[in-house]
């Protein structure tokens, strides 16, 4: 059928425009993809939320899975609610996979600095994939740019560090749960907002510094006054803290002003885990003295970039 001289063009117009429309605002659900970065193909895993719409950019949350884990593990609703927590807040979230030798990406790592395995011995390009990620995902979805956070768990948590320092003109803010930050040189294009949670009786990463006992990397880790202290530093915070949270079993803290704030929030027990999650590994039972997830977001929410 020929169509007339007056219908043609915006018809053409709209073909253009329509598939931009639909590739640029994936389906809620779950999906899978991959970057490659000097050769070194990674997968990660995303969900995006029942309310996602094309015409809605939405925050997006990079979660990074603990050292000999995988996307598959920090995924697992069983073990760290991640998914309904993104449901909840009406958030996308990403789970990248760490350098792994290992079909399937398992038993990964991140380098993070001094730590963790294979990644750092290979000395992987984790920066580098995570930015290809959070690239990808813009092409893929409607990202709100002022809105990328990253938090991890153990040396995930680490790599959250090193991405702040490396990566900070793209994440607003990140979040550590039970890793420290084990960098050497820092210095932030961009100040980025820093939460930071850690049990009392971490046997891995232990609070005060030092290896863990049951650490299987041998690895002294920074401790926790110590990062908290160097963030206030970065971001020129009050070096006086403000009790902001004090409940049975947990309290949090907040240096406020400055370039952007360092949040510390400390639970008396629960080990190396993820307070108000399950450990998909053997160990002592995470705290429900806080929810990391609750306390992850609301942190986030409020430190989007301006």
């Amino acid at each position: 059928m020929t169509l007339p001289k007056r219908l043609y063009y915006p018809v053409l117009l709209g073909l253009l425009i329509f598939p931009a429309l639909v590739w640029a605002g994936l389906a809620a659900g779950d999906d899978a993809f991959s970057v490659t970065v000097n050769g070194d193909k990674r997968p990660y895993l995303v969900h995006i939320p029942k309310q996602a719409q094309s015409s809605q950019a939405l925050p997006m949350v990079l979660v990074l899975h603990g050292g000999l884990g995988n996307m598959q593990v920090q995924a697992n609703e069983r073990f760290y609610h991640q998914v309904s927590a993104a449901e909840k807040y009406g958030y996308i979230v990403v789970f990248p996979n760490g350098y792994s030798r290992l079909p399937g990406g398992k038993f990964a790592t991140w380098n993070a600095g001094n730590c963790c395995g294979p990644a750092v011995k290979k000395q992987s390009d984790d920066v580098a994939v995570i930015r290809a990620i959070i690239q990808d995902m813009q092409q893929r979805a409607n990202i709100d740019a002022k809105r990328i956070f990253v938090d991890g768990m153990s040396n995930g948590g680490m790599m959250s560090y090193r991405l702040a320092c490396e990566l900070s003109d793209t994440i607003s803010a990140i979040a550590s749960v039970a890793g420290t930050d084990n960098t050497q040189r820092c210095q932030p294009a961009k100040p980025v907002a820093v939460l930071h949670i850690h049990a009392k009786d971490d046997d891995h990463v232990p609070f005060n510094g030092g290896k863990g006992q049951q650490s299987m990397a041998d690895v002294s880790f920074n401790a926790v006054p110590a990062t908290i202290q160097k963030w206030v530093q970065l971001n020129q915070a009050n070096p006086q803290a403000e009790r902001i949270l004090e409940v049975a079993g947990a309290y949090c803290e907040v240096h406020r002003g400055g370039l952007a704030p360092v949040q510390l929030c400390v639970t008396e027990i629960g080990g190396h885990s993820w307070p108000g999650g399950s450990k998909p590994r053997g160990g002592s039972a995470g705290s429900d003295a806080l929810i990391a997830n609750d306390v992850i977001w609301q942190f986030f929410n409020a430190n989007g970039r301006r």
